[in-house]
């Protein structure tokens, strides 16, 4: 459920920096056919590739000429229209103002590029839940999850002015806990 622009940059990235990281194989779902088809992949290396014999893997939307066109395509997009850099820019912003929320209602935040979430300090008064209700209500919709996680997912696409809105949006519903 990680958008592509994140599972692929930020491995990369990741490498770049030293952290190591190296994966056996990378699964591609959902976002590489750009919602447009579906489609998926696996990234790995001749070694772990070369190990898997005929019959012993399959995908339902692997291996589509029309498919991997389409993927193709959305990778080109996502790299011609800069959208990798604006996911890591969108996302700073979203980080940095998501690490100004008060702590006595938000745990812990965390983040890479547009994937980001915050741990909820649950109360009897409030849950993530409750907090997703009330972003719904001021016109912002989140993801709850494990009960105490609010998942940000925003758009690869958001802008600057957006984004602002977003976060006003989300500090302001959340403040209102404290």
């Amino acid at each position: 459920q990680v958008p592509l622009s994140s599972s692929i940059k930020q491995w990369y990235q990741r490498r770049v920096r030293g952290e190591n990281v190296k994966p056996d194989l990378i699964t591609l779902g959902k976002a590489l056919g750009g919602g447009v088809f579906p489609v998926s992949a696996v990234l790995t290396s001749d070694e772990v590739m070369l190990c898997i014999k005929p019959g012993e893997h399959g995908s339902t939307f692997g291996g589509n000429p029309l498919g991997c066109k389409i993927a193709m395509t959305a990778i080109d997009v996502l790299e011609s229209e800069g959208l990798y850099e604006n996911a890591e820019k969108m996302g700073n912003i979203l980080l940095e103002e998501l690490r100004k929320l008060p702590k006595d209602v938000v745990d812990v935040v965390r983040g890479r590029g547009l994937f980001c979430g915050v741990e909820i300090k649950e109360t009897d008064s409030f849950n993530a839940w409750e907090v997703c209700l009330k972003l719904r209500d001021a016109g912002l919709l989140a993801k709850p999850t494990h009960g105490h996680i609010i998942r940000f997912t925003p758009p690869i696409v958001i802008n600057e002015e957006e984004m602002k809105e977003c976060t006003e949006i989300i500090c302001s519903t959340i403040t209102s806990f404290n």
